[in-house]
């Protein structure tokens, strides 16, 4: 397995210095240094630490010798496309906090804003951030397995209100939801 920490930490602009005051507890810039380069082995518990500091998921940090990924190569500025100075692997979406679990839901049928294909990317929050869900698109479990998905319109003590997208359609009302996945990122094909 080859690590991913330099490519990530440089992609988020951090020097070795910072990441290492980052960490839970602080190390030294140089021991990070090894574990980048590979002079001192990764344990899972570096990889919890350094994750923490990265604010990305540990599994992030390492990946297999033979996987392909696709390279940032470019930035599209004011100015137009610039190269970047050294191409890095490119991350998966970073979730502000870390620690949020990412969830995507794929597109059958074109709904709304949403067209077959696309596939919506949503951050896992727990009741305590539902206020700020408001007026966003989310997803919220249902009884039975099933979900709900469309802007959340509305909350009122611990029931929330979805409108699904698209013409005609119901607002479904959920009681008590554990979790709702607010959208964060939409993928969408060219």
């Amino acid at each position: 397995m080859i690590n991913r920490i330099r490519d990530i930490r440089r992609q988020k602009g951090l020097t070795l210095a910072e990441v290492a005051a980052r960490c839970q507890p602080p190390t030294t810039a140089q021991t990070i240094g090894r574990l980048e380069t590979g002079m001192r082995s990764l344990s899972l518990s570096w990889m919890n630490r350094i994750a923490g500091a990265l604010g990305v998921d540990p599994q992030l940090l390492v990946k297999a010798e033979s996987s392909t990924t696709p390279t940032l190569i470019a930035r599209l500025g004011v100015h137009g496309a610039e190269a970047v100075t050294n191409p890095v692997e490119a991350l998966f979406p970073i979730v502000p906090g870390g620690e949020a679990t990412l969830v995507v839901v794929s597109v059958e049928a074109s709904a709304g804003e949403y067209r077959t294909g696309d596939q919506i990317w949503l951050r896992q929050t727990g009741p305590d951030e539902f206020p700020r869900a408001l007026n966003r698109d989310v997803l919220a479990p249902r009884p039975g397995g099933r979900y709900a998905f469309g802007r959340m319109i509305d909350r009122d003590g611990e029931r929330i209100a979805i409108l699904p997208p698209g013409i005609g359609q119901r607002q479904v009302v959920i009681d008590r939801p554990n979790w709702l996945a607010v959208a964060e990122m939409l993928v969408r094909r060219l």
